[in-house]
């Protein structure tokens, strides 16, 4: 049987490979809506993040988020994300 391939996508803060599933994704809507894409199919550019903190942070600081994007990304979405990864890190250990 052949291994079915696992789509890799880049962490903005820490710059390594992950598969696609195990990373958050910042989404841009073809309206110009940003949210947060849990399921990994929602349409528009996408960006995305590690579960770590310091990843968020180093991506915040860079405004790597915002230049994949090609937009400015509110303070609320960065939020949401530290809300993100502090849920899933409660949940993980």
């Amino acid at each position: 049987m052949v291994q079915k391939k696992i789509p890799m996508r880049q962490c903005l803060g820490c710059r390594e490979h992950f598969p696609k599933r195990e990373l958050i994704r910042v989404v841009r809507s073809p309206e110009g809506a940003i949210t947060l894409d849990f399921k990994g199919k929602a349409p528009g550019r996408g960006a995305y993040l590690c579960g770590k903190a310091e990843c968020l942070k180093k991506a915040r600081k860079s405004r790597a988020i915002d230049r994949a994007l090609s937009v400015t990304v509110p303070e609320e979405v960065y939020d949401q994300l530290e809300q993100q990864m502090e849920q899933e890190g409660a949940h993980g250990e």
